[in-house]
């Protein structure tokens, strides 16, 4: 097969469409022809050597794709070659085949196409597993979500409205805070010319915090807190190393958590497993209804991966950036 190989790390020209060993599915794993693969700012901080795969883990680029699987593993029952599926991956995404373990897998909604799809599960993971497995978020709540325009942020919008709380959104530009009103998000803050603190804490603070920022955010994010207020932490894009005021925080009776879903393990409490059980069986449903949407920016041929990284370091987009693998 064909996949995206990296020649060593650094900017988006250290990537190379060349040839790959075909993955094999193992016991309980399907192999899955790739049609689409979402892209993730995950996937940039490994272009730069700064995310590297989890033991065992492909080292090709790619935490969720779509297609259709081709091959079975052994003892595998209740999929079927010929199957459309979407899935999510600790890595591999960005190639012409895939093998993925059965209990990441998701169908593709009947009549959503693959390109669509593969902009799904990684989000669809990380948001639920995030704002409400571990922030418990509910109805009346005030949730704020930085960088509302990115991938996790436009589906986070749509999940947080549907759980019945407020939304309050970070973003670059008033296009994009605009885009995410649409989507559901009622109070909008321009970083660039605003203090998000201030803004929330005229409505009380947040009872939960979806942060991508890390170190730069932590003590304002702290600051914007409710009382009993969480911090969810899941990005580094500002940083790893920032100051927590303790007293700040006790004052909050507040929580602090960083997570991600990449390194965890594939079954067993808090594994990929549970967090794809709990989406196909709870969420799911309003996808296939309609009710939530993926919000695809950009769709380029997986021969331009690199263009999709630079689409990315640029901010450029609202939604995700999906590379085409096959027609």
């Amino acid at each position: 097969m064909y996949a995206i190989q990296l020649n060593g790390f650094g900017g988006p020209e250290v990537m190379e469409w060349a040839v790959a060993v075909d993955p094999e599915p193992g016991p309980g794993e399907v192999l899955v022809e790739v049609v689409a693969a979402g892209v993730n700012r995950a996937d940039v901080m490994q272009r730069k050597g700064f995310y590297p795969p989890p033991a065992g883990a492909s080292s090709v680029l790619g935490l969720e794709c779509a297609g259709t699987i081709v091959k079975l593993g052994a003892g595998v029952e209740d999929w079927q070659v010929g199957d459309r599926v979407c899935a999510l991956l600790a890595g591999g995404g960005y190639a012409q085949l895939v093998a993925v373990p059965v209990t990441q897998l998701l169908p593709i909604p009947a009549g959503m196409d693959a390109v669509a799809a593969a902009g799904l599960p990684e989000v669809a993971a990380t948001v639920w597993s995030n704002l409400v497995t571990t922030a418990g978020v509910q109805s009346g709540q005030l949730v704020l979500i930085h960088g509302g325009g990115g991938g996790i942020g436009t589906h986070a919008i749509q999940v947080a409205r549907w759980l019945g709380a407020r939304v309050a959104v970070t973003a670059g530009s008033d296009e994009k805070l605009a885009k995410c009103a649409a989507l559901g998000a009622e109070i909008l803050i321009n970083y660039r010319t605003e203090d998000f603190v201030a803004v929330v804490a005229n409505q009380g603070g947040a009872d939960a915090i979806l942060d991508n920022m890390g170190a730069k955010y932590l003590e304002r994010n702290v600051a914007a807190l409710a009382p009993h207020g969480q911090l969810v932490v899941i990005g580094m894009q500002g940083g790893v190393s920032g100051t927590l005021n303790i007293a700040a925080l006790l004052s909050k009776w507040g929580t602090v958590h960083a997570t991600n879903v990449r390194s965890r393990p594939r079954s067993g409490p808090g594994s990929k497993a549970e967090i794809v059980a709990a989406v196909r069986a709870q969420l799911w449903p309003r996808v296939v209804a309609g009710e939530i949407v993926p919000v695809i920016s950009a769709e380029l041929p997986v021969t331009e991966a690199a263009r999709a990284h630079e689409m990315l370091d640029e901010s450029q987009t609202f939604g995700k950036v999906i590379l085409r693998v096959r027609e």
